[in-house]
């Protein structure tokens, strides 16, 4: 399909609560790139448990359809996502509420890694918690230079322990373990420098830069790059030897692909693939 870039719509003015608009949005292009949008802006997109339902929901029907390429993950207003919504998490205490909450936030990120396209969060604002969460949990990350990360959670005497399993699967263990211990923020600079965010530009450029990583994907074989995700992760939990009897294995079922076949017989005969043309996944 004709490629067309990325482009974030501001949001329309809104009313000093959040309370009667819906706490996400989703649009999707013509190329099967599919927006998310966190839309509780006066609450700093803190993830309650209805945006944690919609945001399953939402997921699980993308997991489904074939014609979606890439999801964007952004939000509404200064900050990205603030992590749990304290308040509500304070309103009933019992041990029971917080396991089901705190399931129900596992089972919401693992299903972004086990979706079959790549996940970019695009970070305008804030990320806190289980925010950063969130932003390490996306197979990628696009950040504005005004964007601030931390896990916070210790602040409060509750140490950020979900948080940590994302954390410490993006950026190097001492580094990880200081944030969760002393809830400081890192700049936007310092979390790409760490590993957490691929890439930072400034708050105008930042649908430009967004836009290269979502081009760069859309432009391969769907198949390809279902394949390769979910080896990514599953490898990184094997010792070496079992990772490479997986790889083999993966790349082998890859090579007698359609999209692979065509690929390789391109570059033999240097022209294009037919994959590449409009229309082609």
């Amino acid at each position: 399909m004709n490629a067309s870039p990325v482009t974030i719509k501001a949001a329309a003015p809104r009313k000093a609560t959040d309370a009667e608009e819906p706490v996400l949005l989703r649009s999707q292009d013509a190329r099967g790139v599919v927006t998310l949008t966190l839309n509780r802006p006066h609450s700093f997109n803190a993830l309650s448990e209805a945006m944690l339902t919609t945001l399953q929901r939402e997921l699980d029907a993308i997991a489904q359809d074939e014609s979606v390429r890439v999801v964007i993950l952004t939000a509404a207003g200064k900050a990205f996502c603030a992590g749990h919504d304290l308040k509500e998490m304070r309103a009933a205490p019992s041990l029971d509420y917080y396991e089901r909450l705190f399931a129900q936030c596992s089972d919401m990120m693992l299903t972004i890694q086990r979706l079959p396209v790549p996940v970019i969060a695009r970070v305008q604002g804030i990320a806190t918690a289980a925010g950063c969460q969130l932003v390490a949990m996306c197979d990628l990350a696009v950040a504005s230079s005004a964007a601030r990360f931390a896990v916070s959670g210790v602040n409060v005497g509750l140490f950020c322990s979900t948080p940590g399993v994302a954390l410490s699967r993006n950026v190097l263990r001492k580094q990880a373990f200081e944030m969760l211990v002393t809830g400081e923020f890192i700049s936007a600079q310092e979390a790409k420098a760490r590993g957490l965010v691929n890439r930072v530009a400034e708050p105008e450029q930042l649908d430009a830069e967004l836009e290269k990583l979502v081009a760069a994907i859309v432009s391969k074989p769907r198949i390809a790059v279902a394949m390769g995700k979910e080896f990514f992760y599953r490898q990184a939990e094997l010792d070496i030897a079992a990772a490479y009897e997986a790889a083999s294995q993966t790349m082998a079922c890859n090579m007698m692909d359609e999209a692979a076949l065509e690929g390789v017989q391109a570059f033999i005969e240097k022209r294009s693939p037919g994959w590449g043309q409009p229309g082609k996944r």
